[in-house]
């Protein structure tokens, strides 16, 4: 299974740079079995069935992107340096790994000082990455995280433009709730208070999960065997009482639905090789590619990836990649519009769609 599979070509003006609004405005590929509709998120609650179950994913996204000054006493008064930093990982004895530019002026025992009275000391410098313990004036780090940072926009949304203060909201799902995430469920981007009261109203109900994301979600697949790759691992949580209600809705015949590629992850990684799935916490690094049998998840509504992505590879899995590539060559010519503040897609392999995998 080899890298260039699962390429393809996408014209640059497809990248949106804003979300649509209102949030469910957005469009809505309907890949249903055999059958394309063009259709809008809106449209979600006559679409799916009484009964269907979908699982959300109520990470929240932290400001991981920070300015700041690192000092240093120095022979030549060159000692001050201006320092951006990218929390990518938060570490199990606490503190953050962190990306620095330029990385060459750092090391161990250094501080950096951000504003809002925030701070960073570096403990150790470690395959291209900072280890990094935070600290803030006044003890809430939160806070002064929230008040000095800027959103984590995705390389190619941030190559485009620069973040500011309207992404703090746009790149926020609404039902997000559990710090530390530092890239955004995207597909959970779509959902407002409005559509998710008629979702309920059809008898649609959901499943809170938790799975922290984090920036190995950007990064490029390097070997041309896809199947030697590695997955960045991720924290996540299913708890028992979100494990007994997709069981329940299993047992009554109803649909698991997963809202993005985090949340299908995620329940993949909880399920038993019968089917059924149990509490789960941990580190998840579950790479879903052509031939992975799916256990839980009936199907996925998530937003249009990039080529060669392990993402790519995921819904290709899913629905299988001769389809994949038809309803992504649709996508193009219909013009729906990609990645994170892109369009979604509702992909549902049925009874009559290519074998999985």
């Amino acid at each position: 299974m080899k890298l260039s599979d699962f390429d393809f070509d996408l014209p640059e003006g497809l990248i949106a740079t804003r979300p649509a609004k209102p949030r469910s405005s957005a469009r809505l590929l309907l890949a249903e079995g055999d059958a394309i509709a063009d259709r809008t998120v809106a449209d979600l609650p006559s679409i799916l069935r009484p009964g269907d179950r979908l699982v959300i994913n109520n990470t929240k996204v932290i400001p991981a992107r920070l300015s700041g000054t690192r000092s240093r006493e120095t022979a030549d008064g060159a000692g001050v340096a201006k320092i951006e930093v990218t929390l990518i990982d938060p570490r199990p004895e606490g503190g953050w790994w962190a990306l620095a530019k330029p990385l060459r002026r750092l090391k161990a025992g250094d501080v950096i000082r951000f504003g809002a009275g925030l701070s960073a000391a570096v403990e150790r410098i470690e395959d291209g990455r900072v280890a990094l313990a935070l600290a803030a004036e006044g003890g809430d780090v939160d806070a002064a995280l929230d008040a000095a940072g800027d959103m984590p926009l995705p390389p190619y949304i941030a190559s485009l433009r620069a973040p500011d203060a309207q992404d703090r909201t746009d790149y926020q799902p609404v039902f997000a709730r559990h710090s530390g995430a530092v890239a955004a469920p995207t597909a959970s981007l779509h959902f407002d208070a409005e559509l998710l009261a008629a979702l309920a109203a059809r008898g649609v109900e959901t499943t809170e999960v938790t799975l922290h994301v984090g920036a190995g979600t950007f990064l490029p697949v390097k070997v041309e065997d896809v199947t030697t790759h590695r997955m960045h691992a991720e924290w996540g949580e299913v708890t028992e009482a979100a494990a007994a209600e997709i069981a329940a809705t299993r047992a009554a015949g109803g649909r698991v639905i997963a809202v993005g590629t985090t949340a299908l992850r995620l329940i993949e990684s909880a399920a038993r090789p019968s089917g059924s799935i149990a509490p789960w916490r941990g580190e998840t690094d579950i790479f879903i590619y052509p031939g992975f049998d799916f256990r839980v998840a009936d199907g996925l509504m998530t937003n249009f990836h990039l080529p060669k992505s392990t993402l790519l590879m995921l819904v290709s899995a899913l629905m299988g990649a001769d389809r994949i590539r038809a309803i992504y060559a649709h996508a193009v010519a219909e013009r729906y519009r990609f990645f994170s503040y892109g369009d979604a897609s509702l992909l549902m392999p049925g009874a009559t769609a290519a074998p999985r995998g």
